[in-house]
């Protein structure tokens, strides 16, 4: 008995050892390495859509993912049900996305919003090409995995449907990033630093800096309305005087893009040509860009008299020495109505004369019919719409003019030269037409 089980041994023992071992087997004879794990690992298949996913040309989306540590819940979703990838192409990432807004989603804090981010792009059903066209037209809200519901409609485009299809899901490709608003907002206050901010901002009491007492609540203002102050108590004040509260229906909501809409016209001088001088003391001398794109995102609208290059070119050195000369100039320029040359022109032959408020109080500009078009200022220093209608868009209006304004006080005021008579600041006059 004793010799038969001596026996079994040595046989099952040379059995094991003419066993080969995985390191022997042929590449596709080995276990996979999720299949080598244990028991409570969850296998994939190398057909899944997760694994066509990271060999796919979606490098971006597939980086984060794995940075974003999702690989494994992503697998033990698959296992459960068919999932739908919204994929982002390369240069939403690359090109179309905020810099900034990138480096917040990689720092390891923001684990959790590049997890929500990453997450709604993914939905956890099937939606192959015909059923996502009917969806798209119904205007179908998709649940993601990130329990956000998403509307492609309106958000981004589906330029590559069907593009990865595999048995437990498929990949259609879009042309933006979907941004959640949990994401925005939380990107939002890590940039403004409200996060650590130990009182909120809207929390503080606001005083007026005129009477220095506590301002009552503005009571609220519906989406689109005008706004409830005049644009000079909403303009930036000096130094020693309290930020003015952001008043309309800008302010915290953002119904008017003012930012974009000052960027677009600005472009628009560029590309126009013989405004450069303009655009530069915008951008670049003055923050005078930023502060019109506030001032339109709270609902206001603004007339821009736009002096061209070779009236720019004339501006002597004493009109610039003082500091604040350029906001100054820019400002007798800001008209807080929205017109056109239509507008004005018409004004002008009814009325004769028309003194336009500036945001340069307490001064206006004179406006009057010459020529069949429109003079702006009085005497010597005077300019004519040349270029009308450069730029309108409902809330920014653009005319181009061919000299420098400035109010009659200062033109009275400015000294003589040694060499001959006070230097003219507009160009002789190039009279433009009505059409």
């Amino acid at each position: 008995m004793g010799s038969q089980i001596y026996g079994l041994s040595y046989i099952l023992l040379f059995a094991v050892l003419l066993l080969p071992s995985s390191a022997a087997l042929p590449p596709h004879h080995r276990p996979s390495l999720l299949a080598q794990t244990n028991s409570n690992s969850v296998q994939i298949n190398s057909n899944s859509v997760l694994v066509a996913l990271l060999d796919s040309h979606y490098t971006e989306l597939a980086e984060l993912v794995e940075k974003a540590l999702l690989l494994q819940p992503l697998e033990a979703t698959v296992n459960h049900h068919n999932i739908t990838i919204f994929a982002p192409h390369n240069d939403a990432f690359e090109r179309a996305l905020d810099p900034e807004f990138k480096r917040f989603l990689l720092e390891p804090r923001n684990l959790k919003s590049l997890q929500t981010l990453l997450l709604s792009h993914i939905v956890p059903t099937r939606i192959d090409s015909p059923e996502l066209t009917r969806s798209v037209a119904e205007s179908t809200r998709l649940k993601t995995l990130s329990n956000d519901h998403v509307n492609l409609l309106g958000f981004a485009t589906v330029i590559r449907p069907n593009d990865v299809v595999r048995p437990d899901g498929v990949i259609h490709g879009i042309e933006r990033l979907l941004i959640p608003r949990s994401v925005q907002e939380d990107f939002n206050r890590r940039r403004s630093l409200r996060s650590i901010a130990a009182v909120l901002p809207e929390g503080a009491p606001e005083v007026d800096p005129r009477t220095h007492r506590l301002k009552a609540p503005a009571p609220a203002v519906p989406a689109g309305a005008p706004p409830v102050v005049p644009i000079f108590d909403a303009m930036a004040p000096g130094p020693s005087l309290a930020p003015a509260p952001a008043p309309g229906p800008g302010g915290p909501h953002g119904h008017f893009d003012g930012e974009a809409q000052v960027k677009d016209f600005i472009q628009t001088l560029l590309h126009y040509g013989g405004y450069n001088e303009l655009a530069d003391i915008l951008v670049n001398l003055t923050s005078l860009a930023t502060e019109m794109g506030r001032l339109v995102s709270e609902g206001y609208v603004i007339t821009v008299l736009a002096p061209n290059d070779e009236a720019m070119a004339k501006l002597t050195t004493d009109r610039l020495s003082e500091a604040g000369a350029a906001e100054q100039i820019v400002y007798y320029h800001l008209i807080p109505e929205y017109q056109t040359e239509e507008s004005m022109y018409n004004a002008v032959r009814r009325f004769g004369k028309v003194r336009y408020d500036t945001l340069r109080l307490p001064h206006k500009v004179l406006a009057e019919e010459a020529d069949g078009s429109v003079k702006f200022g009085e005497g010597d220093v005077s300019a004519y719409l040349f270029d009308p209608d450069i730029y309108t868009d409902g809330r920014i209006s653009v005319q181009g003019i061919d000299g420098v304004l400035f109010p009659a006080e200062e033109v009275k005021a400015v000294p003589v030269a040694k060499a001959g008579p006070v230097a003219e600041v507009a160009t002789s006059p190039r009279r433009g037409t009505v059409v």
